[in-house]
């Protein structure tokens, strides 16, 4: 995914928009009633100033009664014409607007659903704010497109075609010279476009990035105010809305250009053909009606032209914010479900046996540092291991690459004897639970955050998880108990709190494998000791793997790993490792206060 510094400059055009397609084609029966819908609308359009050069011609050159007689008869004709022209534009607008709102709702939902499934790489180099921009804004331009100037392109374009007709067979000597000036007006519409076309993609880009820096720092709040940044803050992002402010000008101001071009080219061009035509009706060689007919249709390519060149300017908008979304859907996560995955294995009633060999592996952000090296472990079914080590040493590296967040440069991890590239994301992800250590609390009440470990668990089920992870005293004390809203990410609850409710979606999920990221770290010595407690529990029937620094939890473990450096350093119990006098022993000193 390019970073926003880094986007390619493309220069594909209005083609973008034939990516759009594929969003279309579903709604085919839709499609094909708007253009009946446009097609009825343009020709009674292009049929009224027929009808005005009769009532001229034959209406008013009669005389006596046959005169009001054929004016009756004209003015009805083009009253019904009217009605029709109503009714075609009214469902033309219908059809045409659905389709952009269906379109634009389908596209942000392929986007969203594409992007959750991207791995953390992508996250690396992309803004959350950047994406949501995408999802918003640059989708908004696509359903204006969608739902208003394809339908106003097609018509007009048809109005253009159809007028430019009847204008040859009204006066071909008009015509001729009237077509040379439209000439001229293509070319600085088809100049000006490309660069309207730069400066709208600029535009939204500069737009995502003043998002992505909201985002970030709205993010951050808590951090922000401690550090007393609020007016640097608000200053970069007021700089961030100047950028894209001036840039916006900048495409506004081309745009304005080709306006003001458009419309006095054409109306110079109109002006100059009445003229002459003026002199044709003074000499005989054309009558009044005919100058009045050709007078409209003129006005009508004339009205198609300038329509054309604003649906031109918002259709080079789209195709900018398309490629940007198009650049979205295109991404490919290196992190894939195989073709035809191996089906889960049986669950053992002990938990899943884990089996690590040789495993080797680098971010790719660090491709110069080895976050594991040669890291190889048997951990049986229903064991508890420990996993310990300064910092940096590679405890979360581990814990990521089990979960497949990355696939490791070399080596294999075996679930119960398969090979987890060999599983479905869905299926090896269903059968791990983890509690991380920043813990992620949703925009929901405290049942909904629980059940988001097993969506079709029943109420009586949340509640026993949450007892398990003695979650539930607190939770009964909140306002409305497990319907309060706990906040944006969990802002209602202490550090302590937000860790039960995390543990308590992990038991309910029920895995075979447990990841537990410091999992007690948020915890007061009273929450900690009932947490611990219901840990203690919930490691029965399942294999645990705990990154730990606290000595309740280390002591309970069937083994404990070292890591150091990416590597297995030491292998043991608590009391092996500290009689041995290593690393381990060193950290127990230090972090565990032993001896």
């Amino acid at each position: 995914m390019n970073t926003p510094t880094d986007r390619p400059k493309s220069s594909k055009g209005l083609k973008t928009l034939a990516g759009l397609v594929p969003f279309l084609m579903p709604y085919r029966t839709r499609i094909i009633l708007a253009i009946v819908a446009l097609i009825v609308a343009a020709s009674t359009t292009l049929t009224l100033p027929y009808g005005f050069r009769n009532l001229i011609d034959l209406g008013f050159t009669t005389a006596g009664s046959a005169q009001a007689e054929n004016v009756n008869i004209y003015f009805i004709a083009l009253f019904l014409l009217a009605c029709l022209l109503a009714l075609a534009t009214a469902a033309r607008f219908y059809m045409v607007s659905w389709l952009g709102e269906r379109v634009t709702s389908d596209i942000r939902s392929a986007v969203y659903a594409h992007v959750l499934r991207q791995s953390p790489v992508f996250f690396e180099t992309t803004q959350t704010g950047e994406v949501l921009s995408r999802l918003t804004t640059d989708t908004t331009l696509i359903q204006t497109v969608v739902g208003t100037s394809i339908s106003m392109a097609l018509r007009n374009i048809l109005l253009l075609m159809g007028g430019v007709l009847m204008m040859f067979i009204t006066s071909p000597k008009l015509s001729a010279i009237i077509i040379v000036m439209l000439v001229l007006v293509i070319l600085p519409v088809m100049v000006f476009g490309r660069r309207v076309r730069k400066l709208s993609r600029a535009s939204q880009d500069r737009i995502a990035d003043a998002s992505g820096l909201a985002g970030e720092m709205l993010n951050a709040i808590g951090v922000v105010q401690a550090f007393a940044q609020e007016t640097r803050e608000a200053k970069r992002f007021g700089g961030a809305v100047e950028t894209a402010f001036r840039t916006a000008i900048a495409r506004i101001r081309a745009r304005s250009l080709l306006t003001a071009i458009a419309i006095l080219l054409i109306f110079g061009a109109i002006v100059f053909v009445l003229w002459l035509g003026a002199h044709a009706v003074i000499e005989g060689s054309m009558s009044a009606g005919e100058l009045g007919q050709f007078i409209l249709y003129a006005v009508i390519v004339a009205g198609a032209i300038a329509a054309l060149s604003e649906v031109i300017g918002d259709a080079q908008r789209a195709a900018g914010a398309s490629e940007r979304l198009l650049e979205l859907l295109a991404e490919e996560s290196p992190i894939r479900s195989p073709a035809h995955p191996t089906a889960v294995p049986l669950r053992a009633a002990n938990g899943a046996a884990l089996r690590i060999d040789h495993l080797s592996f680098r971010y790719p952000s660090r491709p110069d540092t080895l976050a594991l090296s040669e890291v190889s472990m048997a951990v049986n079914a229903g064991d508890t291991i420990a996993v310990v080590g300064p910092s940096g040493a590679g405890k979360t590296s581990l814990f990521q690459l089990l979960l497949r967040f990355y696939d490791p440069e070399q080596g294999s991890i075996r679930l119960d004897g398969v090979d987890i590239r060999e599983l479905s994301l869905q299926d090896l992800r269903s059968m791990i639970g983890i509690v991380p250590q920043d813990t992620v609390v949703f925009s929901a009440n405290a049942m909904e955050n629980i059940r988001y470990g097993r969506p079709e668990a029943t109420d009586d089920e949340v509640i026993a998880a949450a007892k398990l992870a003695a979650a539930h005293e607190f939770i009964e004390r909140l306002p409305e108990g497990y319907q309060s809203f706990l906040g944006e990410r969990g802002v209602r609850l202490s550090g302590g709190q937000r860790q039960r409710i995390a543990i308590a979606r992990a038991l309910l999920k029920n895995p075979p494998l447990l990841l537990l990221d410091e999992a007690t770290s948020a915890l007061d010595a009273e929450s900690e000791r009932l947490v611990q407690h219901a840990l203690d529990a919930a490691m029965q029937g399942r294999t645990t793997l705990v990154i730990a620094h606290r000595l309740a939890t280390v002591q309970r473990a069937t083994r404990i790993i070292v890591l150091d450096h990416g590597r297995i350093v030491e292998t043991g119990t608590h009391a092996e490792l500290v009689d041995a006098g290593g690393l381990y022993a060193s950290l127990a000193a230090m972090q565990f206060n032993a001896g």
